[in-house]
């Protein structure tokens, strides 16, 4: 007789990945790097006075290309360099992630994105989860054994897989400047709930 139990375990995150960032347009390289270099380590650093410890922030892409624009008659006009520079910032307490997300815009960030929720810890629900799957699966064998007037023997085979649950992704964009800082304090972040289930394959011998 070969049964499938299947345990789930519902989680609430408790940390958050988030790419902030700062563009930066100037008519020369050397002005658009220097420009958002301070710009950047002004959002760093009022990341770091909020509380986030260094090893949680860390540049996930840097570049710089030009610019070319076209007037209407698609003749070339003015040429700009372009700069972006972003860091991967890990959020550990959810909480503060609305006032977090106020602070670095506030301090420059203009390019707000990919925030992920995440579990830092899924060892013990996956535990659990396990013997949840195990259970059910015993349980539908005995339910099937009865019905069928047969006895279990032993187990003869027992598979299984977990299907952890990767990072929440949620979009969020913001700019710079007041109005938008004013905008990402007002807008709540929810970070919702995950949801970790393993299958289990059981095969017994009936008497």
């Amino acid at each position: 007789m070969s049964v499938t139990g299947v345990g789930q375990i519902s989680l609430q995150p408790d940390i958050a990945y988030i790419n902030i960032g700062v563009h930066s347009e100037s008519p020369t390289a050397a002005d658009a790097v220097a420009a958002n270099n301070t710009q950047t380590q002004g959002v760093i650093s009022s990341l770091e006075k909020f509380g986030v410890d260094k090893k949680d922030i860390r540049t996930s892409n840097f570049s710089i290309w030009p610019n070319q624009q076209y007037g209407p008659d698609g003749q070339k006009t003015d040429l700009t360099y372009v700069v972006d520079n972003t860091v991967y910032v890990t959020v550990r307490d959810l909480t503060k992630l609305g006032d977090l997300l106020d602070e670095a815009v506030k301090a420059g960030a203009n390019s707000i994105n990919s925030i992920q929720f995440d579990v830092a810890d899924k060892t013990e629900a996956i535990k659990q989860a396990r013997v949840k799957a195990v259970t059910d699966a015993k349980t539908q064998a005995q339910e099937l054994a009865d019905s069928a007037g047969v006895k279990l023997g032993d187990i003869q085979t027992i598979s299984f897989y977990d299907n952890v649950p990767g990072p929440l992704m949620d979009a969020f964009g913001k700019g710079g400047g007041s109005p938008q800082a004013e905008a990402a304090a007002a807008v709540p972040v929810q970070p919702g709930q995950m949801t970790l289930t393993v299958t289990v394959n059981m095969s017994y011998e009936i008497k």
